[in-house]
C-alpha cells in the first residue's frame, strides 16, 4: 500500500465535501492490505518493497545496525538562491549545506551548540590579546590540496574586509590575522573577548588559490575541507553530496552519498517522507504532524531561537514614540495565533531569548494580550481612532496568520493596509525608506547561539539599525552598544548581568522585537537514519549520521 495514498485520504478527510471520496479511497486501501501476502510491508531506504518486514510503526530501530554505506536523502524546505560562497551566503539551505562541506577552525555541534576543534588541532588558548591556532595535521581540501595558514589568513581577511557583508560584525574583535608558519596562525584582538571558541566557527576556511582564480565560479560549488563535498547544486531540484575522501577530521561521512531534494511545497515534502523517497524533512506543517506520526515516522518540535518579529520605522510618527510601539505588542493575541496557525509549535515571548536558551533572563517588560492597555498607549502617543498604517508581512510560515493579525490591530483602533510580500521584495522596499510596520521571521542562530551574536545581528551598527528601523542615532541605541561591548569582555555572572540589562532595554524600547519564538518541527524515519537528531534552527544536520542496513 502506498503511503502517498494514505496521505491523500487524510487530506481529503479534512474537507467535509471530500469525505465520500476519502472514505472510498480508504476502503480501497484496506482491501489492498488484505490481499497482500506475507503480512504488512514497508519500503526500505531505497524505496523497494520488502515482504514480511515489520511496519515502521512497529519499529526495527533496535535490531538494525549502522554501517558505512547507503544514501542519506532528505527534503529541504528552501530553494537555492545566489552564491553558496561561505563568506557571503545567508540563505537557509546553503548555510546548512556548508555545515557539511566547509570547516571553520572551530565548529559548533549543531545539536548541542558546543564548540569543538575542527580545522584547529585544539581549541585556542588566549594569552592577553593574542592567541595562536595550529592546524589539524594532514588537513586537506576535497580537491586534495593541503590546508595552509595562508588559506586561513586569506579567509579571515576576506570576511573582515567585506564591509558590504555581515560576517565582519561577528568577528569585529579581531584586529589582525597573520601566519606564523605553514601550519600556525596568530590572531591579535583589539580588546579582550570571551566568546572566541563560538565565534571562530563563523568563518569557513576556503582555498585561497581557487577563490583568487575565479571567486564567482567558486561560489557556485565551493570546495571545503569538511566531511562532505558538493557534487552538484541545481535550483528547483536538488543538491548532491559525496564523502570527502581527503577528510581526516573527527566527524567523517558515514554514507556513500547524500541528496537534498529542494521541496518548498509543504505537501510535496510530506509526501516524499511518507513514500520513503526521503528519510527526513524540515519545517513540518502543523496539520500533518499527526498523520505522519500515525504512519510510524518520528516528529519532533525543538525549542529554538527562531522567531517572528515586529519592526517599526522609528523615524515615522507615531512609531517614533515608544508608547505606540509597545501598544502593538499588547494588541496581539499571541497564544491564540500560536494555537490556531502553528499547532502549538511556538512560545509567547518573555525575553529576547527563548526560555530554553542557557542565557535566558525574563525581561523587564513581558507583553500579554490586553486590548485596553493597547488603546491607552496609542492614545498617549497621540494616535487617532482609525489612523491608517501599512503592515508588511513576509510570505513565510507567518503568512497564514496575516488576516488574524490585521483584525487584532484593527480592534485597537487602527486602519490596517495589509501587504503580504516575499522577502526578496520586502527588504529592498523597506530599505528604500518606504516602510511603516513589518512582521517577518528571522533566525541568526544558524551562525551561532551566543547572546552577543544574536543581538548584534539585529541591533549592531548595520542596515537593520541604520535603515530598516532607523534607530541608530537614538541615545538608547548607544547605551545598548555599550552594554554589549562591556559584556563581551566579561565572563560568568558579570557577563550575564550586562546581557540581562540589554534584554531589559530591548523589551522596553522594542524598535524590533520578537512576538513569538518558534519550535522547529522535523520529521524523520528512525528505521533508516542512525544518530539523527533535529536541530534547533533552520536546516538539517547529518554530521555523525549514518544509514541503517536492514
Amino acid at each position: 500500500m502506498k503511503l502517498r495514498e494514505e496521505y491523500m485520504a487524510f487530506n481529503l478527510l479534512r474537507s467535509e465535501q471530500n469525505k465520500p471520496r476519502a472514505i472510498a479511497l480508504m476502503a480501497a486501501m484496506m482491501l489492498g492490505l488484505a490481499a497482500c501476502s506475507g503480512g504488512a510491508t514497508s519500503t526500505g531506504s531505497e524505496g523497494a518493497a520488502s515482504e514480511g518486514s515489520e511496519m515502521a510503526s512497529e519499529g526495527t530501530t533496535e535490531s538494525a545496525e549502522a554501517t558505512k554505506g547507503g544514501e542519506i536523502r532528505a527534503a529541504s524546505a528552501y530553494d537555492l538562491s545566489g552564491s553558496i560562497d561561505p563568506a557571503t551566503t545567508s540563505a537557509a539551505v546553503t548555510l546548512a549545506g556548508n555545515w557539511h562541506v566547509m570547516e571553520g577552525l572551530v565548529e559548533l555541534d549543531r545539536v548541542t551548540g558546543e564548540p569543538y576543534a575542527a580545522l584547529a588541532k585544539e581549541l585556542p588558548k588566549v594569552d592577553g590579546n593574542t592567541f595562536e591556532v595550529d592546524l589539524r595535521e594532514g588537513a586537506k581540501f576535497s580537491d586534495g590540496t593541503d590546508v595552509k595558514a595562508d588559506d586561513v589568513v586569506f579567509s579571515y581577511n576576506r570576511v573582515l574586509e567585506n564591509k558590504e557583508g555581515f560576517y565582519d560584525d561577528f568577528i569585529s574583535f579581531i584586529e589582525k590575522v597573520e601566519p606564523v608558519d605553514d601550519d600556525t596562525i596568530k590572531f591579535t584582538m583589539s580588546s579582550p573577548f570571551s566568546l572566541i571558541d563560538e565565534r571562530l566557527s563563523v568563518v569557513k576556511i576556503v582555498p585561497k588559490a581557487l577563490v583568487e582564480k575565479d571567486a564567482e565560479a567558486y561560489g557556485q560549488l565551493p570546495v571545503g575541507s569538511g566531511p562532505w563535498k558538493y557534487v552538484s547544486a541545481t535550483p528547483n531540484d536538488k543538491i548532491v553530496y559525496a564523502p570527502n575522501e581527503n577528510y581526516n577530521g573527527p566527524k567523517p561521512a558515514s554514507a556513500e552519498t547524500m541528496t537534498w531534494d529542494l521541496l518548498s511545497d509543504p505537501a510535496a515534502r510530506v509526501t516524499a517522507l511518507l513514500d520513503e523517497t526521503v528519510s527526513a524533512i524540515e519545517n513540518v506543517p502543523a496539520n500533518d504532524k499527526e498523520s505522519i506520526e500515525n504512519q510510524g515516522f518520528k516528529v519532533e518540535s525543538v525549542d529554538s531561537f527562531g522567531l517572528a518579529f515586529l519592526m517599526f520605522n522609528t523615524k515615522k510618527a507615531p512609531w517614533d514614540k515608544v508608547e505606540a510601539r509597545q501598544a502593538l505588542f499588547y494588541a496581539l493575541d499571541i497564544p491564540t495565533l500560536i494555537d490556531d496557525y502553528l499547532g502549538g509549535d511556538a512560545n509567547p515571548v518573555k525575553s529576547f531569548l527563548n526560555e530554553k536558551h542557557p542565557n535566558f533572563h525574563e525581561a523587564k517588560n513581558v507583553y500579554t494580550y490586553d486590548v485596553n492597555k493597547a488603546k491607552e498607549l496609542l492614545s498617549q502617543a497621540g494616535v487617532q481612532e482609525g489612523q491608517e498604517v501599512t503592515l508588511r508581512i513576509a510570505d513565510s510560515w507567518i503568512k497564514p496568520m496575516a488576516p488574524a493579525i490585521q483584525q487584532q490591530l484593527e480592534a485597537v483602533g487602527l486602519k490596517v493596509n495589509l501587504k503580504e510580500m516575499p522577502s526578496k521584495a520586502l527588504y529592498p522596499e523597506i530599505d528604500s525608506g518606504d516602510n511603516d510596520i513589518v512582521i517577518a521571521p528571522g533566525d541568526p542562530s544558524v551562525f551561532g547561539s551566543d547572546p552577543d551574536l544574536l543581538m548584534r545581528w539585529w541591533y549592531g551598527k548595520n542596515v537593520w539599525s541604520e535603515t530598516r528601523y532607523a534607530w541608530a542615532d537614538n541615545p538608547e541605541f548607544e547605551k545598548l552598544q555599550g552594554l554589549l561591548d562591556e559584556a563581551a569582555k566579561l565572563e560568568g555572572d558579570a557577563q550575564q548581568q550586562k546581557w540581562n540589562e540589554a534584554f531589559d532595554l530591548l523589551s522596553e524600547q522594542v524598535p524590533l522585537y520578537p512576538i513569538m519564538h518558534r519550535k522547529v518541527p522535523t520529521a524523520y524515519n528512525e528505521n533508516v537514519l542512525q544518530n539523527f537528531k533535529p536541530v534547533s534552527t533552520t536546516g538539517l544536520s547529518f554530521i555523525d549520521v549514518s544509514v541503517k542496513q536492514q
